[in-house]
């Protein structure tokens, strides 16, 4: 696996592989705009000059994937809300697409007031439109659905919801997911030793496809098996535990494949002094490759 984090772009996204670089990754997940904030500051020509450079500087930090804003929600049954979420997730893509970024992930959404069916149809709706509107300008952009831990009426909590999506979105090349293991551990699948992990990954390719699958995010859970809560903790430090992540990092159908941290960047050690987290979950999950 190709183990990396989430790495700030504050003053710049071309800054992220610095970053990167001290860190430890192999590869990096950004946000190429505020994550909270609906508008985007335009991409300059000199914003692209300088990422290329950076990426070319640090080629063996490979490959990126973008994260979408969190307030993208193509499953509301608000029309307005809707058709506001779908501009905001055809822009990220055009962003992503603008720097030579080939994977974005993005939050399904929920289906608020209305139900769960009428949502799905929506985001599929959603993935259609998009595809089609930048099948020129955007067809080096994958566009990954993320597994979500199913809490509250968020969608993509089950691997039954992520077929559903993807069918109704006509099952695209440039389509796929992320596995988030906190999310699916969350949702009710077991990857905690061996048999567990082995069942799981083949429930996931009787449903959706193992070939759906094209990026990671690698989160330990701070609450247990089916609480559908969505919470992040630091590797083996919570209920997956490091053998969960033996299974992915040591699972030869991952070679390659970017899997990246989204777990607390600091802690507070005993002397008081902050400690940067990327580094020691890296190094957790580098240890555990046989």
């Amino acid at each position: 696996m190709r183990l990396g984090a989430q790495m700030s772009a504050a003053g710049g996204l071309y800054k992220a592989f610095e970053r990167g670089e001290e860190a430890g990754c192999d590869s990096i997940l950004v946000f190429t705009k505020s994550n909270r904030q609906w508008n985007a500051k335009p991409i300059t020509e000199e914003d692209i000059q300088l990422y290329r450079e950076a990426a070319e500087k640090y080629a063996h930090i490979q490959p990126v994937s973008v994260h979408a804003s969190y307030l993208i929600n193509i499953a509301s049954p608000d029309a307005a809300l809707w058709e506001k979420s779908y501009l905001a997730l055809k822009d990220e893509v055009a962003r992503a697409a603008a720097f030579g970024i080939p994977l974005l992930t993005f939050h399904p959404g929920s289906y608020m007031s209305g139900d769960v069916e009428s949502g799905m149809d929506l985001i599929g709706r959603g993935l259609q439109r998009v595809l089609a509107e930048t099948a020129v300008s955007a067809n080096n952009v994958t566009i990954c659905i993320e597994a979500m831990a199913g809490q509250g009426t968020n969608i993509g909590g089950s691997f039954e919801q992520l077929a559903y999506i993807l069918a109704r979105a006509g099952a695209h090349e440039r389509l796929g997911v992320c596995f988030d293991t906190c999310h699916v551990f969350s949702a009710g699948y077991d990857i905690r030793t061996p048999e567990a992990y082995a069942a799981t990954m083949a429930a996931f390719d009787n449903t959706v496809g193992l070939d759906k699958i094209k990026c990671f995010h690698l989160n330990d859970s701070k609450h247990e098996l089916g609480s559908n809560k969505d919470r992040h903790e630091h590797i083996g430090e919570g209920f997956i535990g490091k053998e969960g992540f033996a299974n992915f990092v040591n699972d030869p159908r991952w070679a390659g494949f970017a899997a990246h941290l989204e777990t607390p960047k600091t802690e507070t050690g005993e002397d008081g002094q902050e400690i940067e987290m990327d580094p020691v979950n890296l190094q957790t999950l580098r240890d555990l490759i046989k």
